[in-house]
């Protein structure tokens, strides 16, 4: 059954190949990026699979929070329900890593977006609906300064705790939605693989990208992870697994979310 599907950072990457393989299973897919020639250029390859392809293309910079909130209204405005929402777009390098109003741009994008824009969309999913992020096997403890942006971190530190941060929300959003909300789970796609990202912060060029599209379809799609509220995914092993310990200990997480809540309501 064709699916109605919310995917970001969808104009290359593991972004792009998931679409692919999205597009060709006749899914009804909303491709997020950041970039209007892109997005296009994206539908057109698209469609290149499935000349039939249903596709909506959603233009945002979502390290600026107003317009991921934008987003949000656009989508809800067209789409009554949504199946599955990825949040895969994420930044490793940026040139400037502070936004206008003083946060770590890495932070912004790969925790705080992801978090607002699943909060938003909530209302058009139901127990049916399943919420997909994108984690990393680099993980580490979250600086609460950092993440209010009162600390410099250099990337692979910001890539790392705002990796374990998403994770940490994963969980608790994911097991405090199960029964009434989408199932919520985080993902490591597999380490080095042959993104601009891996590129750029390796200088290798990686693996197949088919390796992490391929992860992010299933746990979208498959029966199999039915009952894996905030469960973790760690595809270098390919397994469900316990992801770093702050992500399990109630306390930590509960000052991470809070701290999230707190950046959304200013």
């Amino acid at each position: 059954m064709s699916k109605t599907i919310l995917l970001t950072g969808a104009t290359d990457g593991i972004g792009f190949v998931t679409a692919t393989e999205l597009v060709q299973q006749g899914h009804t897919l909303l491709i997020h990026g950041r970039n209007q020639q892109k997005l296009d250029d994206t539908v057109a390859r698209l469609k290149e699979v499935n000349i039939n392809a249903n596709i909506d293309t959603y233009l945002a910079d979502i390290s600026d929070l107003s317009q991921v909130r934008a987003m949000a209204d656009a989508v809800k405005n067209k789409h009554p329900r949504l199946d599955v929402v990825i949040n895969n777009a994420g930044v490793f390098r940026v040139p400037n890593a502070r936004t206008d109003d003083g946060l770590d741009i890495r932070f912004v994008v790969n925790t705080l977006a992801p978090y607002l824009l699943t909060k938003a969309l909530l209302e058009v999913m139901d127990t049916g609906s399943r919420v997909i992020n994108l984690s990393s096997a680099a993980q580490a403890p979250v600086s609460i300064e950092a993440l209010k942006g009162n600390q410099w971190l250099d990337d692979g530190q910001a890539y790392a705790q705002s990796k374990l941060a998403i994770t940490m929300w994963s969980r608790q959003l994911g097991l405090e939605l199960k029964g009434t909300g989408p199932l919520i789970m985080s993902v490591n796609p597999a380490s080095f693989l042959g993104s601009k990202m891996v590129k750029e912060a390796y200088g290798m060029s990686g693996n197949d990208l088919s390796i992490g599209a391929d992860i992010l379809v299933r746990l979208s799609l498959s029966d199999e992870f039915a009952n894996n509220h905030g469960d973790y995914f760690d595809n270098d092993a390919g397994v469900l697994s316990d992801p770093h310990s702050d992500a399990l200990d109630e306390a930590k997480v509960a000052e991470v979310v809070s701290t999230l809540e707190d950046l959304l309501s200013h």
